[in-house]
Order: C-alpha cells, then structure tokens, then sequence
C-alpha cells in the first residue's frame, strides 16, 4: 500500500512539472474582505462575499421569511457601502443597484419564502461598486424528501388558518410499540427560521412520556423534553457579559437565540413546569441571578440589608434597569416551585439562602420602588419591557414617568416574593419577619384590588399612568390578569369577570389589549406560549372550559405548526411571523426564537399540571386534573386512556392514569370532567397525597365520570391582521396641543386637531380624576380647577370603547426653579460650560458615592404639596439597555436640620441627540413645604445594579470599569402640586 502511494505521488510531480504553464492568477480588487450584513446573520461576519473574478463577488446566503435589513461591509466597518445615503431602498431582484461607498441607512430586502438568495458586487469600477440580488432555485432533492417514509404509524392534526385555509403537522414513529420512541414531524407551514420542514426527536429515559392513544399528543410532550434537554447547558454567554467568553453554569439557557439567563424568563419557566423535571438545575440557575456587593462597594448609609448586599439581579434594561424596572422579584415564583421539589436534604440551604436574597431585596424595593400614598410598587411592567410596544409614545423620552407607574403584572409578583419570605421566615423560626412580609402582602392585595380594578371593566387595569396623574389606565395584560388569579389575589367572582372579559382571537389570547397602532408585532399584537399557559392555569383555577379550550389549541397549535416551542406568534393568525409587504415597518414577532424557555416550561406544565393534574407542594403532591371534553375528543384516544409515565419527584417515581369516559368524537359540547375516584397503588385516596405516603414506585390512577355542561361567558374578537382595526386597537394618545387660562383664571386644555382619528372622542383627567368624559376636539375649559392641578387626556373610540394611553400631564401649579449656576447649589464637581450637545452649563459626570450635592435656602411662595425633582441627563447608555441608571437618597431639611422629606429619586438613561439634547426630570420626592421657612435639599449615595458582583463584567458603563451611578445635573425643581 504505501509503495502504491509513492508511485502516485511521483506521478503525479511528474505530471504537474509537464503540464503547460497556467497563465497568472487575476489580482483581487479589494484589499480587504467584505461580507453581507444583515438582519437575517444578525449583522456578523458570517456571508463572506468570496471573489469570482472578472470584478465579481458573490455570496450566497439562506434568508428567512421578512424584512430584512443589510448592509454591505468589511468586519470593522470601515467599509460600508448603501444603496443611498440619505434613505433606505427595497432591492428588488435582478435589477443593478449602485452602491454609494459611505455609511448610511440600511437596504431590505424582502421575501414570504425562506430560500437562498445570490448577492453579488460588481467592483470592476471600485469606486462605484454595483449589487444584484437573484433568487436560486431549491434542490429538487428537499423538495421530494419524505421524512415519514416507512413509519409504522402515523397522525395528522389540521388547523385552519385565518384566511380560509388549512395547515397541517404530521407525526410519525417508527416503533410506535417502543418503550421509548422516535418521532418524526413535520409542518406544512412556512417556518420562521431557515431550515427543514421536519424534525426528529426521541422521549428519554430519564424523563417523562406520555401514552394518550394520539400519537401526536405522544409527540408534542416529547419535543417539549427534548427542548427542555437543548436548553440545558454546561456554560452560557452574553455578549454583554465576559466579553462573550463562556461562563461555566450547570444552568437553562433562554432558548435558541438567547445563550444567557434571564431572571424573569427563567423564574416563569421554572414555575410553570420545569422545576418539577429539574429542580436541581433551576436551583443552579436561580443561583446565578444572586449577587451580592462588588469589591470596594461600601453600603451606603440608607440601603437596607445584610452586610454581603445578596439580592436578585434585575437585568439590564430600560433605562439603566431597577428600579425603573422591579420586577426581579419574580425569581420568589421559581423559588417556591423549586424548594417545593427539592429533595429534603437539598432543600434548607436552598430555602436560607433565599430568605436572605428575599429579605434583601424586599427591603430594598421597599425604599427605592414603593408608593405610600398608592400602597403599589412602581415600576415596568413584568416582561412587557419594550417601551414602544405597550407605553405611550411620549414614555421612551421620559423614563421616569414610566418607573413611577405601578404595573398588575409587577405588583402581583411583589406579593408572591413577600408571602413566600414570610413563609420562609416562619419556618425560620424569624416570627418578626414573617409578620412584617405577611402584613406588608395583605396591604398589597388590598390596594391592587382597591387601585388597579376597573369596575366598568370587569379587569384589572395593567398599569397607571405615571406621577403627576397616577390614573388607573384601560389597558389590560393577560399576564398580569392571569397571575392575578393564580396568587390569589384576585378572589373568585373577580377571577369569574376576568377570565369572561378578557378578550381572545380566533388563535388564543394577545398578550396586551387593546394593540397599539404603528406598532410591530412583539408585545404588541402577540401571543407568547407562556403567557397562554398562565391564563390555562387561570381558567383551571376559575373552572372556565372555553378559555382553557382555547389555551390548549393555542399551544398545542403554536408548538404543532412551528415544529418547537417559539417564543411569540402574531395573535389574530397565529404565524410565527406576519409578513406585511405594504408596511414592512410592521412585520414581526421582530425576533421569535425557538425552544424558548419559558414556552418550553409552559407546554410541560399544560401536560402535567393541568391534563394530569400533578402539582408538588411542600407536603406532597396534589392531584387536580383538568380535562375539557374539546380536549378530551381532539387529543386522547377513543378509549379514553392516557398515561403519564415515569414522572419523578423527590425521588418518587410516579405514573399517572387518566380514565376518561369511552368517547366516539360526538361530544364537543363545552365541558370540564369531573374526577370520581383517585387511587394510589390500588387504594383510595384524596387529591392531596404526602411525600411519605409515596414509594419509590407508584401507580395513581385517577377515574372520571361524565362531562359537566360550562356555558360560561366568554369575550371572541376577530379582525383582519393586516388592518389597525378600532375593534382590535386603541386610538393613539391625543395631543394637547395647549394649556392657557381664559380670562378669569381657568385652565383651557385644546386637545386634537386636524389628522386626528374618525370617531374618537376625549376623556380629561384632573389629578388622576376624570373630570370630563366624550369631548369632541377642540377647547375645554376648567371652571372648577384648583390653584395647583395636574391634566392628562386620553382617547377613545366610539364603536369599541377601546381606549389610548394617556397624554404627557401638565400642570398649572406654582414652579420654583434653581439652576445648578445658581449660587445656592454647591456640589463636588465643578461646572461644565456648553456644548454642541449640551446647550447649558451643569455639573457633570456628578455621582460617584463621595460626591455631595446641596442646595441651601430654599423657599417656595405658596404653602401646601411639592414635587422636588432633580432636572438632569443621564447618558451612560441607551434608553433600552444597561445597568447604570441614577438611583440616590434625596433629603429635604428645614432650618434646624430637621428631616422634611426623604427618599430614593430616579435619574434613568435619557435620549441623546446630535445636538441639543434635552434636560429632563427625576422622578419626584413629595414634601409638604411652608412658604415662612428655609429648606436645603441634600442628595447622597444609593445603589443600582452595578454595584453587584455579577454586573462586574458588564461591557458597558457600570461594568468591567467600575460602578456607574453618576449623571450630569442642571438644577432643581419644586412643582407645587396641591
């Protein structure tokens, strides 16, 4: 053998020194590699544009349904070339396109298809390179492939689509006998991602299955194993974080396109089913979203805590992250569900550990994000933390109006953290601090159902309007309302109006209601799988069988069609991405990545909380099936059988048998099963079963009798996705376009204008109070006004009801304003002049934990309530990202050096423009104030996310260079407010 490789070889020489010259290779044009960029390869480096000669370069690049934008660009930039400098174009196919060699906005290119597009740059002129763009043709092979050839069995389940039509997903196993099986799938439906239209998985041995008589039941529940098998990781990056360097953790990763943990994706996940299959791999996660103080962080004076600073880490975030954002505290829902199934010599060094980080961060929320007056915590909205998608248009630019509402969704999980810290500190032996919690979350359930219900409604309202106004607004969140039930914080006949008013579309129920106009698809006008499965544990909890019919076809839909658990799909036709071609600005879910976590968490807990009805507490397990006769026809077999098998928990494996009445397909009446008879290893028992009365094997079988007749109440919409229906949307946010007094002294608000919306009518609110109702645009005047008031105005349309956010307020009462040049201010940094960005003279960069910042002798003309706000700008990141926003101690003294007022103020990242950037305004300290004294405002140290430990490796301001808290300030404001 190796003779005849010599042979060759020689041959071979021989041959190339004979051969005849080969004429000289043809210079490369550019001395530098250039690739397309785009949405579509998340603007990396990945479609190199390779040389072809004759000027030519090509790349070939596999492109998604969508929008997508692109650029032209070598991996620094420093190359960047655009079809036109001054505006976006839409590159058709086969047309020539010259470039201009500068930066400028992006290009799209559009398509409904996934397939694989050829881009190519004639350079033959570099100066003046030209692009085409053709579309290749598939390979006939992938277009002939069967994946469910030879299957032994198969199962096909139809959806009809929103046009007319009809999807179909296919399943199929080639042993379907198998103790453990293979599955293949497969989806007519054009998926979001490039990618085969099938998909293969296998159940594991180490997890659940399920055996139901379908074997696409079967299948589904398998694939959501298999995913949550995928997002289980030894190691996990962020290129935030670490330089995108891996970081070791035994941990769940977010999902397919998010490689990091998140503390809110993660905590729902886990509560909603995960911690049942992998308690010790949550615990590992939870773990690593606790952090205490940096290295040379020293607690400030009025930061509440242990000495280490253990808490939970809110994420980065809008503007700067907590406490503009609070809603961490989530984290308590995944706790509880983790110590719940937690061996129990696991569980006491799980359960200190998040007492502590509990107390913590209790505490300290108490001092930073918690309204007295409102007894609510303020702060973003839980998960819906895309300002644009589901705040009023003015929020982006004003972020402290936004972390001074208070949000349903965030306050609910503020009382879930307190009950189970109290919880905690009973079984602690901390008697103190278990009354402390207890009473601090019996308060809160009273105001979220005093503040936040709207009568009118039958809902709860998601969040209120920010300072100054403080309205209750008619903007709902099926995540908010949802959890509302599940905690118990709403009692029964409010869970009863919820789950009956609450509005649902042909494919399930949108996260926000009403949608938001010239809005993408994300937040708004979505579905997201884990919200669904809330609102599933909702209408089990409030026994409502059409809202959990429509829960069950939503997921099982959504995980069918898209061959994985998907993070959003558009809500009215249920597709992983709507491709609006007349307003591409309006195409989305904008990102949709698979096997998302919580998605995941969600279709397994739909299977074994709520078909099985298997729940762990801290006693045991109980046992609380809910199965509708929808459910029962469509997904289970005709003898009524299904199994769950090899369920483990605290070490006790459990198979799990429902025995539903014989059923031929003719029941589909609305309908909820009632369970006769629970038996454990042969023997009757009650829904709720101790750890110690399990083995280390055990059979529960649970027997049905017939189907109880639900005909409750339930709200369907349907519009086309396509059109900003009123009966789907709310108006925009009116626009006042003035605020004058008339001659005797009363506020006249003019509101609309030309261009405003056909049938919308206005509504005035007074100090959060509606004073007016059904206005017509144009003038309106306040002949009952105080001498200090607060207006804020919202739309409404006729047909719908549907209702805007409201207006920016504005305000009539007496103003003192102090600039920083004043001579009364002195602080630790000197003055900066004016810049080209910066019109006036502050001090900047103020905000280090030693800087101090005074302002003596205050007056104000007027006794009675002020808001004293601190006029700033804080640009040490964008208004959607990082860890940096202000947070420090504001204290207001009078004479003698008593204490007036005190407290946490916000200072959030702020828009900066190229020139110009505007001032504006902290969040507000109310001080009642005496027009005969003198008063000096003090503002010192707090702390916000970049103080912790796990921040340490941030990329950005408050990261890797040290604790970032500091902001430029302009002065001091003092609104009289009443």
């Amino acid at each position: 053998m190796k003779k005849t490789v010599i042979a060759l070889a020689a041959l071979f020489a021989v041959l190339v020194l004979t051969a005849p010259a080969a004429p000289a290779a043809e210079a490369v044009p550019l001395k530098y590699d250039i690739y397309v960029r785009g949405a579509f390869n998340g603007w990396g480096t990945d479609n190199l544009l390779a040389y072809k000669g004759k000027g030519l370069y090509e790349a070939d690049v596999l492109v998604s349904p969508g929008n997508h934008a692109f650029k032209i660009g070598s991996k620094d930039w420093s190359a960047e070339w655009v079809a036109d400098p001054a505006a976006s174009v839409r590159v058709d196919l086969e047309r020539a396109y010259p470039l201009a060699t500068q930066a400028g906005p992006e290009d799209y290119l559009f398509t409904r298809q996934t397939a694989t597009f050829r881009f190519r740059i004639d350079v033959s002129d570099p100066a003046r390179p030209v692009l085409s763009v053709t579309r290749l043709p598939a390979p006939a092979q992938a277009q002939a492939l069967d994946p469910h050839k030879d299957a032994a069995a198969t199962r096909t389940l139809d959806f009809a689509t929103w046009d007319g039509k009809q999807e179909h997903a296919r399943f199929s196993s080639p042993d379907p006998a198998a103790p453990l099986r293979t599955y293949v799938h497969s989806t007519t439906m054009q998926l979001r991602d490039p990618g085969p239209q099938f998909a293969s998985y296998q159940e594991d041995p180490a997890l659940p299955r399920v055996r139901s008589g379908n074997l696409a039941f079967d299948a589904l529940f398998a694939l959501a194993v298999h995913e949550m098998r995928q997002d289980s990781v030894k190691e996990i990056r962020d290129s935030n974080y670490n330089g995108n360097a891996p970081i070791p953790c035994d941990c769940f990763e977010t999902g397919e396109k998010w490689h990091y943990v998140w503390t809110r994706d993660l905590s729902y996940a886990a509560e909603l089913g995960l911690a049942m299959l992998d308690p010790q791999r949550v615990r590992n996660s939870l773990e690593f979203k606790l952090s205490g103080w940096r290295d040379g962080v020293t607690k400030a004076a009025h930061v509440a805590g242990t000495a280490d600073g253990l808490q939970i880490v809110q994420d980065t975030g809008s503007g700067g992250s907590w406490p503009v954002s609070t809603d961490r505290v989530t984290w308590a829902f995944a706790a509880e569900e983790t110590l719940n199934n937690l061996a129990p010599a696991e569980r006491p060094a799980f359960a200190a550990r998040a007492l502590q980080a509990l107390s913590n961060t209790i505490e300290n929320d108490r001092l930073a994000a918690f309204d007295q007056a409102a007894g609510l915590y303020t702060g973003e909205e839980s998960f819906l933390d895309w300002r644009d998608q589901s705040y009023a248009a003015w929020i982006p630019n004003d972020l402290a109006s936004m972390a001074s509402s208070a949000a349903l969704s965030t306050n609910v999980a503020h009382y879930k953290a307190l009950t189970l810290a109290a919880q905690l500190a009973r079984e602690q032996g901390d008697p103190a601090r278990a009354k402390r919690y207890g009473d601090w979350a019996a308060a809160l359930k009273r105001s979220i159902n005093t503040r936040l219900w709207l009568p009118d409604e039958g809902m709860y309202s998601s969040l209120t309007a920010a300072h100054f106004d403080g309205a209750p607004l008619h903007k709902f969140d099926w995540l908010g309302q949802a959890l509302a039930i599940v905690t118990g914080v709403a009692d029964g006949e409010r869970a009863r109006s919820i789950l009956a008013r609450y509005p649902h579309g042909p494919m399930g129920a949108p996260v926000i209601w009403p949608q938001q106009q010239g809005m993408p698809v994300y937040h708004n006008r979505a579905m997201w799988p884990f919200v669904t499965a809330y609102g599933l544990r909702a209408a089990a909890l409030g026994r409502h069988a059409g809202v959990a019919d429509a829960a069950y076809d939503a997921l099982i839909r959504g995980a069918a069609l898209n061959l994985s658990n998907m993070e959003n799909l558009e809500w009215l036709s249920g597709q992983p991405v709507l491709l609006d071609e007349a307003h591409p600005e309006l195409i989305g879910p904008v990102i949709n990545s698979r096997r998302q976590l919580w998605s995941v968490g969600g279709y397994i807990g739909m299977v074994v909380r709520n078909v099985f009805g298997v729940s762990a507490t801290a006693g045991g397990i109980r046992l609380q099936p809910f199965v509708t006769t929808r459910l029962r026809v469509g997904m289970i077999g005709a003898d009524g059988v299904a199994t769950l098998r090899n369920l483990r928990l605290r070490g006790h494996a459990i198979d799990v048998t429902l025995h539903l009445p014989a059923d031929g397909g003719s029941n589909r009446a609305p309908g909820i099963y009632a369970v006769e008879q629970i038996l454990l290893n042969g023997q009757p028992s009650g829904p709720d079963i101790r750890w110690d009365q399990l083995r280390a094997e055990n059979t529960i079988e649970i027997r049905f009798g017939k189907a109880a007749a639900d005909a409750q109440p339930m709200r369907r919409v349907q519009a086309d996705p396509y059109r900003e229906d009123p009966a789907v949307f709310g108006p925009r946010e009116p626009l006042v376009r003035s605020m004058t007094r008339d001659a005797a002294g009363h506020p006249v608000l003019t509101v609309g204008g030309p261009g405003e919306a056909a049938g919308v009518t206005y509504n005035v609110y007074r100090d959060g109070k509606p004073v007016a109702h059904g206005l017509a645009a144009g003038a309106w005047t306040d002949r009952a006004a105080p001498a200090s008031a607060c207006y804020a105005v919202e739309a409404q349309f006729g047909a719908s009801a549907n209702r805007s956010h409201h207006s920016q307020p504005l305000c009539i009462g007496t103003v003192v304003d102090i600039a920083a040049t004043d001579a009364r201010v002195a602080a630790s940094v000197a003055l900066a002049g004016p810049n080209a960005r910066f019109a006036e003279t502050h001090l900047a960069n103020w905000g280090k934990p030693d800087d101090h910042f005074t302002v003596r002798d205050v007056r104000v003309p007027q006794d009675g309530d002020y808001a004293v706000q601190v006029r700033y700008h804080n640009g040490a990141n964008q208004v959607n990202l990082g860890i940096s926003g202000g947070v420090k101690w504001l204290t207001v003294k009078d004479g003698a050096g008593a204490i007036v007022a005190q407290g946490v103020v916000q200072l959030p990242h702020a828009r900066i423009d190229k020139a110009n950037t505007p001032t504006v305004f902290s969040t507000p300290l109310a001080a009642k104030l005496d027009a005969r004294a003198s008063y000096r405002i003090e503002m010192s140290d707090f702390f916000n996310m970049s103080y912790l430990q796990s921040n340490s490796s941030f990329s950005a301001a408050g990261g890797v260079e040290g604790p970032s808290n500091r902001f430029d300030i302009y002065g001091v404001r003092l609104l009289r407010v009443r």
